[in-house]
């Protein structure tokens, strides 16, 4: 079979991947040598009537430190690094008194859509492995009747992060606490008035954060009162035929799999100019204009363009199919909203 120009590259990625796993069990013989046991750290899912797409990661995390009466102590970024994931963990998954066993991937993750039939609403599932206690965690199921819902960017969204600039990206991953992190101005209560006067609404906050920041995310949004939702991460690690996964590729297919999940949802598709929501959001859009009710697009500041390597060019939707607004911070997005009857259905 002759060799193509990719066929190296390939190669020499597929061999990275085996390597990261490698590397990894390692560090799970070693924890486990210690005494450590793995557990499930679960993420929000969602659903339908007849179906849940669950999600979770199992892990050997290093104990967090405890303060004098016996709280958490404020988290910095690197633990959640330095937990070691568990490939190929068996996991049980118990929905509604039926347990299902499913297999984790290489990298720990727990992605899986699990039939079952639940109601409408914020349900309860539990998740366990190795014989530990079972882990609850929680499922958004979208009804039948809902016509709406919000999907969000997280860095420099709803979360000052200035993350594409390396050295700044990795300060804010690695070193800085937790409650050191800045919401956007206005954001919060943006997204609080879209699901206010509609509880069904589905919310998925939709990143190319690693799922090692889930935990840190969730207590984020949590604090500052943003509603809770589902959360879509990814893995950074190498893939059987790139270097690293692609950011784009994730956003664009997770938006594809939820409109052909919920072709009855029309989506309010909310990012910023300072990575590529708005070329994502605008292929999304032109393929599937039913299943976008708008696009609201926050612009970085110049301080906060500086930080993050600058702008990318947002294109004119003057002749869209949908609408397209932009401004600066949660207040100014939701006026404009307001304006184009999305605020107000």
């Amino acid at each position: 079979m002759p060799q193509t120009a990719t066929t190296p590259a390939r190669r020499k990625v597929l061999w990275l991947a085996r390597l990261e796993y490698r590397f990894h069990a390692w560090r799970e013989r070693r924890a486990r040598a210690r005494g450590l046991t793995p557990t499930v750290t679960p993420f929000p899912g969602y659903g339908g009537p007849d179906w849940v797409r669950v999600l979770g990661r199992v892990l050997i995390a290093p104990p967090v430190p405890t303060t004098g009466s016996g709280e958490y102590e404020s988290v910095r970024g690197w633990r959640s690094f330095a937990s070691v994931p568990v490939g190929f963990a068996q996991v049980r998954i118990t929905i509604a008194d039926v347990t299902h066993e499913v297999v984790a991937d290489r990298g720990g993750v727990i992605d899986i859509e699990i039939p079952a039939r639940l109601e409408a609403g914020w349900q309860t599932l539990t998740m366990s492995v190795e014989g530990s206690p079972p882990v609850e965690t929680r499922v958004f199921i979208v009804g039948r009747d809902v016509s709406f819902g919000v999907v969000s960017d997280v860095d420099d969204t709803v979360m000052v992060t200035a993350l594409p600039r390396p050295l700044l990206a990795a300060w804010n991953s690695f070193v800085v606490n937790e409650h050191a992190r800045q919401p956007v101005p206005g954001m919060a209560v943006l997204m609080e008035r879209l699901v206010r006067d509609a509880p069904g609404t589905p919310v998925i906050y939709l990143s190319t954060g690693a799922w090692n920041v889930a935990p840190t995310l969730i207590r984020f949004l949590r604090r500052h009162l943003f509603p809770p939702g589902s959360v879509l991460l990814t893995d950074w690690g190498p893939t059987h035929d790139r270097w690293f996964r692609s950011g784009r590729d994730h956003k664009l297919s997770n938006l594809r799999r939820l409109a052909a999940e919920f072709p009855h949802v029309k989506w309010l598709l909310i990012g910023d100019d300072g990575q590529h929501d708005d070329a994502i959001y605008t292929t999304f859009a032109g393929e599937s204009p039913g299943n976008v009710a708008a696009v609201a697009i926050r612009r970085l500041s110049p301080a906060e363009a500086v930080l993050a390597g600058g702008r990318t060019a947002v294109d004119d939707h003057t002749a869209a199919a949908v609408p397209w607004v932009t401004e600066s911070d949660g207040a100014g997005l939701a006026e404009k909203l307001d304006e184009i009857g999305i605020l107000d259905r």
